[in-house]
């Protein structure tokens, strides 16, 4: 894989693992409430479901970050699996959330799937 590839999987990887920090321990804190443009009110009604996503998120981050260190052609088919996820996860959350997702999740994963493409 070409270290720009590399690169960006990684911070994807660390992207969603940042989210999942977010979503699962500090749901109900500052930080992320603005992030998610939530109220102090919603985010306490919210944790647990916030918490579910978190996990998710960090789904995402493992197997990121699998495909990162596996050899070919396990790393390569890992890599794209997850980066195909987190797009059409972006896209979904684009949809029914805020369109500013797909610029923050959406499009850091094609661009990674991508050069995951050209690296191989």
């Amino acid at each position: 894989m070409s270290l720009i590839a590399s690169v960006v999987v990684w911070a994807i990887a660390c992207l969603h693992a940042y989210i999942l920090v977010l979503e699962m321990f500090l749901w109900t804190g500052p930080r992320a409430r603005a992030a998610f443009g939530t109220s102090a009110e919603f985010a306490s009604r919210t944790k647990a479901l916030a918490a579910n996503q978190g996990l998710y998120n960090g789904f995402l981050a493992a197997g990121l970050a699998w495909g990162a260190v596996a050899s070919d052609p396990v790393g390569f088919q890992v890599k794209v699996f997850f980066l195909v996820c987190v797009a059409v996860a972006g896209l979904y959350g684009a949809a029914t959330s805020s369109r500013r997702i797909l610029y923050v999740q959406t499009l850091p994963a094609a661009v990674g799937l991508a050069l995951v493409f050209l690296a191989h």
